[in-house]
């Protein structure tokens, strides 16, 4: 499953240098806002150190990650949602995503102009979810504009989905970013609208590796609490001065920095978490794959994350727990020990699960 996440905030807030150091690019990121205007996109495979350990039992041709989308989206500012500095065009790559971090600027900096003149945290914050709110309000209003047309036709069927909107309306209006948006409507219905304030998202705090000049970072952690939103603080600059750095040189650095792991795998893991996925496997001698998927599912949903046929057709999967299959040494010892289960449909897939699903088309 591709994980898109956008990285979003105001302009010359350090996106595109944070971009960098994800995703090992260097793309342009300069001291001036707009330097993005196209988004940049890069894939990148999500860590996961089972699959090594897969790999050292099956030796196989190829082995494949799961990977997550990173999206650098040109800087939003006030009077996005009404087309200012290309806002409505920046706003629909938002629309996009699955989820979005929101940088925000917590250091001074003299040699890196900020777009409204001073730095205040809770004011660029504050800029960017107004405009996300005031652009998903316009989009429900637009909606309910033509339910009603048609509602006032005759077209009676449509009578719940008006109701919906007016309720997510009121929401939107009453709440702003705060709007909880899962009691008004159903999933498949708020997926359909691509309201932004429905996605999943997280602050990241961008710091100057030289901590005297970090001085906000105190108010955005306190809001962050306040708001229950998860804070991830990063060096976006000096994480992106390591590409070049070999694994063993970047670990050093990363520890100079207090880090003990790269801001990569951090925000890979909270993508996962709020999304609420997982990662089975499928092994052997041909290739090891992690595959993502959200938790809940079951196995021929799982199935069809390989291919739509292994869903159609689905006849059972046979099933190892990770460590039963690390520890017996590969699938033959673990069929044999008894460790290998035979699922069928109604099986809920297990992180770990290395699985061998079974069908016909």
């Amino acid at each position: 499953m591709s994980i898109k996440c956008g990285i979003v905030g105001l302009p010359n807030v350090g996106k595109s240098t944070l971009f960098n150091a994800l995703t090992s690019q260097k793309i342009q990121a300069e001291n001036f806002p707009f330097c993005t205007i196209e988004p940049n996109i890069a894939r990148v495979n999500i860590p996961d150190s089972r699959l090594d350990k897969l790999a050292e039992i099956n030796n196989p041709e190829k082995v494949v990650p799961s990977y997550m989308e990173f999206v650098d989206i040109a800087g939003l500012v006030k009077g996005a949602h009404s087309g200012e500095g290309l806002g409505n065009k920046f706003l629909s790559h938002v629309r996009e995503t699955q989820c979005f971090a929101h940088v925000v600027r917590c250091f001074e900096d003299t040699n890196v102009i900020h777009v409204e003149g001073k730095i205040s945290p809770i004011d660029d914050l504050e800029t960017i979810e107004t405009e996300l709110v005031l652009s998903d309000l316009e989009i429900v209003e637009k909606r309910i504009e033509k339910v009603g047309k048609q509602l006032r036709n005759g077209d009676k069927a449509l009578e719940d989905e008006y109701e919906y909107l007016e309720k997510i309306k009121k929401e939107l209006s009453d709440k702003g970013f705060n709007a909880d948006l899962s009691s008004n409507s159903d999933e498949d219905f708020l997926k359909n609208l691509q309201l932004i304030v429905s996605k999943s998202f997280f602050y990241i705090a961008n710091l100057h590796e030289d901590d005297e000049k970090n001085l906000y970072i105190s108010e955005l952690e306190e809001h962050a609490k306040k708001t229950n939103k998860e804070l991830i603080k990063v060096y976006a600059k000096a994480e992106a001065e390591l590409i070049d750095l070999d694994g063993k040189e970047r670990l050093e650095y990363l520890d100079m920095l207090g880090l003990k792991e790269p801001t990569l795998d951090v925000i890979i893991k909270k993508g996962f978490e709020l999304l609420n996925l997982f990662s089975y496997f499928t092994a052997g001698p041909k290739e090891v794959r992690a595959w993502s998927i959200k938790r809940g599912s079951k196995a021929p949903h799982a199935a069809g994350k390989i291919h739509s046929d292994f869903e159609k057709g689905f006849i059972k999967a046979e099933v190892i727990g990770f460590s039963d299959y690390i520890e017996c040494g590969g699938q033959q010892t673990a069929r044999d020990k008894g460790k290998l289960k035979i699922e069928g449909k109604e099986y809920l897939v297990q992180d770990g699960d290395v699985i061998e699903f079974k069908f016909n088309v």
